[in-house]
C-alpha cells in the first residue's frame, strides 16, 4: 500500500464525518425546538377530601380483627418468617423473635441490635400499634432498617396480628 493510497482512505473517512456533521447542524437548524424555562413538571398538590380520610379511618381494630382469622395469619405468616422466628425460645434471624410480641415495649428482645428509630419509639405492641406498623414499616416508623413493603390488605394484617397474638406465653384478650 503506498502512500497515494493511505491517503484516499483518510480523507474518505475525513469527508464522512464532515457531511455527518453538517446534517447533523442542518437538522438542528431547520427543525427547531424551543426549550422549555423549567426542566420539570410542575405537579400541584392535592388536598384530600374529608371522605378519603374517613374511609381510611372507617375501620376500626375491632372490624379488622374480625375480618381475619388465626388459620389465615399461619399462612401469610410465611412471607415473614423469611426474617423472623415465631417460636418460645427462638432465636434471632435477620428481624428479632417475634414469640409473645404483642403486648411487650417495641425493641424489647434482647440480644437484638433494633435500629436507632425503633429503639427510640418507646411504645407497646398493641393491636392498633401492629396494624400500623404492618401496613407500611417505613411510613409508621421513620428509620426503621425493616425493608418490608407491608400488608396492604385488611384480612391479611389482622390474619397475621391474630396467629401473632397466639403465639405468646400471655396473649392479649381481642378486643
Amino acid at each position: 500500500m503506498d502512500g497515494f493510497e493511505l491517503n484516499k482512505i483518510i480523507a474518505a473517512i475525513l469527508a464522512t464525518v464532515v457531511v455527518v456533521f453538517s446534517i447533523n447542524k442542518f437538522a438542528d437548524i431547520l427543525f427547531r425546538a424551543d426549550k422549555p424555562q423549567q426542566s420539570a413538571y410542575k405537579v400541584e398538590k392535592v388536598e384530600p377530601t374529608l371522605a378519603s380520610t374517613t374511609e381510611k379511618a372507617a375501620v376500626g381494630i375491632n372490624e379488622l380483627l374480625a375480618m381475619g382469622s388465626v388459620e389465615h395469619g399461619e399462612k401469610v405468616f410465611k412471607r415473614c418468617s423469611a426474617c423472623h422466628m415465631i417460636s418460645a425460645g427462638g432465636k434471632n434471624l435477620i428481624g428479632p423473635n417475634l414469640w409473645s410480641v404483642l403486648g411487650r415495649k417495641t425493641a424489647a428482645v434482647s440480644g437484638y441490635k433494633y435500629s436507632k428509630a425503633l429503639a427510640a419509639y418507646g411504645k407497646n405492641w398493641t393491636f392498633a400499634e401492629m396494624n400500623g406498623f404492618l401496613i407500611k414499616p417505613s411510613a409508621h416508623i421513620k428509620g426503621t432498617k425493616m425493608a418490608f413493603a407491608g400488608l396492604k390488605k385488611e384480612k391479611d394484617r389482622a390474619s397475621v396480628i391474630l396467629f401473632m397474638n397466639s403465639k405468646s406465653d400471655n396473649p392479649l384478650p381481642t378486643p
